[in-house]
């Protein structure tokens, strides 16, 4: 378990670009199912975060000794008949730093943030057979179903998705 993860909001990207998209492109080499396919290209990754945060994605980083080793996105449901929940998306841990808590800490982070904008409900979705899976199930999400062929791999291969909610 590593003790200094410091966790944090990210209210303007430009100057955490760089890291972030250092972050997605190790996540999606290590065969992170994140919406992206390796080689993940640097200029492709900047152009994710830099259209990432508007008024409906909370952004929250994990940072040791300043650096940053994880994120995790809240997005509030904006729909008249939402405004009661919200959806996790694109949990990231630098594979260097995987089974040390930090999911975790950024996940209670985000479910925090959840309960203080009146969000009752949380939804994910995660590839099944992913260590993901594991942890989302030992916090309390309960699997709602799956879809399969639902996300293709590197090689071509399609993967089935898991969708999970929590009430908070």
């Amino acid at each position: 378990m590593v003790n200094n993860v410091q966790i944090e909001q990210v209210k303007i990207i430009d100057k955490h670009v760089d890291e972030l998209s250092e972050l997605l492109i190790q996540v999606v080499e290590d065969d992170a199912s994140i919406g992206f396919l390796p080689p993940l290209q640097l200029s492709d990754a900047n152009k994710y975060w830099l259209d990432v945060l508007n008024p409906e994605v909370v952004l929250y980083v994990a940072k040791i000794n300043t650096q940053i080793v994880g994120s995790v996105q809240l997005q509030l449901c904006t729909k008249q008949n939402g405004g009661h929940r919200a959806e996790i998306a694109k949990l990231m841990t630098h594979p260097n730093y995987r089974r040390n808590g930090i999911g975790r800490s950024l996940m209670n982070k985000a479910e925090e943030r959840a309960k203080k904008e009146g969000r009752s409900l949380l939804v994910l979705d995660t590839r099944e057979g992913d260590p993901s899976n594991l942890l989302y199930s030992s916090i309390g999400y309960i699997q709602a179903g799956k879809i399969p062929y639902y996300a293709k791999s590197a090689n071509g291969e399609l993967h089935s998705t898991v969708l999970y909610y929590k009430s908070i």
